[in-house]
């Protein structure tokens, strides 16, 4: 303890309250460094709120004490990481947030009694508008959404009654496809008692139509259904393609089109066909009919008159007799009867042209430069056979197909990854973010102890260097600790007087000319001790005369 007071008593009080700031200043320093890093990580709660939904979100955070941060003026909501799920959950539970639009929740607070029913309409109309609204943000690439309904009260003693409608304003991320235009018109038209999806209007944040309400909108509907399918049909059939292609040239190295014509006409055909050979007896009839006539002996009859006539035509009493007989069948057969009715729907494929584009071979040259070598086309021929299987080619309706093999303009190492796993040094943004931070940091502390620690720590431990001022000879000359010239004061130009430095060899200073005194002191001591250790005597008479003089 003792060397160590006198150590701080050597540095000055000075040094000491350098190193005390210089100390204070690094501790600061790296307790704001741990205590950024250690901080919680903030996530967004929700995004484009408006302030109803903020003021409402805000007090029910500050209710289960959660930390949050507001940006965009209240839009956007930071809570820790690590608790965002768990506050959605608990914040759905109470019914935040509202979206900006009043649901049926807006019948838990009102006082059915005292309300009439013009006020209960109005507010099932808000609650229904609400409820719809809320639906329709639920679907991709729809931010926000309103809905105005107009339902008709039907009036008595009228005959017609007059159709609901509706129009929808949308604010989305990107451009809606048709279906999901569609979807939204046939939803609200099936939540709404009588409305029929063509009188829904539906407009974009930037004022497109992007579905009129009317009659007319059947046909356009209809119209884009078919365009709908078609393509439908050919993405599916370019993806096959493509599919079995890149399992051969591998992910991303061949490119697919399908132009298809598709027949949307519907055909009902019946036909009755009947079989000549499959004949089956349906029924028989028969008949037999048997007549005779015979007459008395001695009646004149013309049988008698005629000679012989009586040979064969007299019975053993000798009279004449007649007999016949009619056998008559009828047979009815049924002919095999096929009645066939056939219906084609609408949508069968009338032909097809489809596109291959393939890249050819990257091989590292000598200097292991990729370089590119085109397919042979025994291998194209294998491959068209592969795409005519599985596109299912016709030629008897026309389809076409055409492999053709180029040199894609990005090389392989630019293509696509087939979306496996992240590898080891892949990072997603957020990490880059974090990389980014820690370089900020890093430079940040290089540059403290750069240009802050280090000049500090050099200027203590550096010796301290006391100067002051004399006048020698009539001018005033700075001298150091040691009491050499350093500087000396002239006129300058302006008449004001400048320290100028000395240049030449330094000055012996004082303590340079005390110690050499001190040593010539020394040597002519020990020459005295000398002599009087080799003459005690006279040694002893100069003492006495000393001390006789003294005396």
């Amino acid at each position: 303890m003792n060397g160590l007071m006198a150590v701080l008593k050597s540095l000055g009080a000075a040094r000491l309250g350098a190193m005390g700031a210089v100390a204070l200043g690094l501790v600061a320093f790296f307790a704001f460094m741990i205590m950024r890093f250690n901080e919680v990580q903030m996530a967004p709660l929700y995004n484009q709120l408006s302030f109803e939904d903020s003021s409402s979100i805000v007090s029910a955070l500050e209710a289960q004490q959660v930390p949050y941060e507001m940006r965009n003026e209240g839009a956007t909501i930071l809570v820790p990481a690590d608790r965002v799920l768990r506050l959605r959950m608990s914040l759905a539970e109470e019914g935040l947030p509202l979206g900006g639009s009043v649901g049926y929740e807006i019948f838990d607070k009102t006082d059915a009694l005292g309300t009439t029913s013009f006020v209960q309409n109005v507010n099932h109309l808000r609650a229904l508008e609400g409820e719809l609204a809320r639906t329709i943000r639920a679907i991709g690439r729809v931010e926000a959404a309103r809905v105005h309904l107009v339902l008709p009260t039907r009036q008595l003693f009228r005959r017609e009654a007059e159709v609901p409608t509706a129009s929808i304003v949308l604010r989305t991320r990107g451009t809606l496809e048709p279906s999901q235009i569609r979807a939204i018109q046939h939803l609200v038209a099936s939540a709404v008692e009588g409305l029929d999806p063509s009188r829904i209007s539906i407009v974009d944040e930037a004022g497109r139509l992007l579905a009129a309400g009317g009659d007319a909108n059947a046909e356009s509907m209809f119209a884009s259904s078919m365009q709908e399918r078609t393509e439908q049909y050919q993405d599916r059939l370019e993806a096959k393609i493509e599919e079995i292609v890149s399992s051969i040239v591998g992910p991303g190295r061949a490119r697919a089109r399908v132009s298809a014509t598709l027949d949307f006409n519907r055909v009902t055909e019946t036909r009755d066909l009947f079989d000549p050979e499959g004949q089956v007896v349906r029924s028989t009839q028969t008949r037999e009919e048997q007549s005779s006539s015979s007459e008395p002996q001695g009646e004149m009859t013309v049988g008698n008159q005629v000679p012989n006539g009586g040979a064969g035509g007299e019975d053993a009493a000798g009279g004449p007799r007649e007999a016949a007989t009619t056998s008559e069948e009828t047979v009815n057969y049924e002919i095999s009867k096929t009645t066939r009715t056939e219906v084609v729907e609408a949508g069968g494929v009338k032909r097809l042209s489809v596109a291959v584009l393939i890249d050819g071979y990257y091989l590292p040259d000598a200097q292991g430069v990729p370089t590119y070598s085109p397919r042979d086309q025994a291998e194209l021929d294998r491959i068209a056979a592969l795409v005519r299987t599985a596109m299912g080619y016709d030629q008897s309706r026309g389809d076409q197909i055409e492999i053709v093999n180029l040199r894609f303009a990005e090389g392989p190492q630019l293509l696509g990854s087939d979306g496996g796993e992240p590898g080891l040094f892949e990072f997603d943004r957020a990490d880059i973010m974090r990389f980014a931070e820690l370089g900020v940091m890093a430079v940040l502390t290089l540059l403290v102890l750069l240009f802050a620690v280090r000049p500090l720590i050099k200027r203590i431990l550096s010796p301290e260097v006391i100067t002051e001022h004399r006048t020698i000879s009539g001018a005033t000359v700075q001298v150091d600790e040691s009491g050499n010239p350093i500087a000396v004061a002239q006129i300058g130009p302006d008449g004001n007087p400048v320290m100028v430095q000395i240049e030449g060899p330094p000055v012996p200073s004082r303590i340079e000319e005390a110690q050499a005194q001190g040593e010539a002191q020394m040597v002519q001591v020990r020459k005295v001790g000398e002599l009087v250790v080799e003459n005690p005597g006279e040694a002893s008479i100069i003492v006495r005369t000393w001390l006789s003089e003294a005396a």
